[in-house]
């Protein structure tokens, strides 16, 4: 088998000799199982609202929220959409009535599959205040 890949590479184009020479290559890497990007993303301050990402455009607020009342009482859950299509946008955020709860639907459902795809949940970030450029960048016509 590998002397029949040797041959194949070595009569290949020489844009393909680079495919055949990773199939062969024992050293492949592969990227990390949801598990572990899980624990190396970022931990935020706990709070009752949750930013749920990986969603399918067919999920809607009420699937949302049905999914995650499992792990305790959701106050609110919303699917942001596409003005036009009225579609998902691929992300949503749920609201706990209380941290513990919050903690629980984290534990539950990051990582699981939903509407046929997997989906992440984390504490979201709080909105920053109004008026207040996001990462501190400047619009790029103001004058400072």
């Amino acid at each position: 088998m590998a002397m029949a890949l040797r041959t194949a590479a070595a009569a290949a184009p020489r844009g393909l000799r680079r495919l055949f020479s990773t199939i062969s290559n024992p050293a492949i890497n592969f990227p990390p199982s949801a598990a572990t990007s899980a624990q190396q993303r970022e931990t935020r301050e706990p709070s009752t609202n949750l930013f749920v990402s990986g969603l399918s455009k067919r999920t809607t607020t009420e699937k949302l929220q049905e999914a995650f009342s499992q792990f305790g009482e959701v106050v609110n859950a919303r699917v942001v959409t596409d003005r036009v299509s009225g579609y998902s946008k691929g992300f949503g955020f749920v609201k706990y009535a209380t941290l513990d709860d919050a903690a629980k639907g984290i534990k539950g459902m990051d990582g699981q599959f939903l509407d046929g795809w997997v989906i992440f949940a984390e504490y979201a970030r709080p909105r920053p205040p109004p008026g207040q450029p996001e990462n501190n960048v400047a619009t790029p016509y103001s004058r400072q």
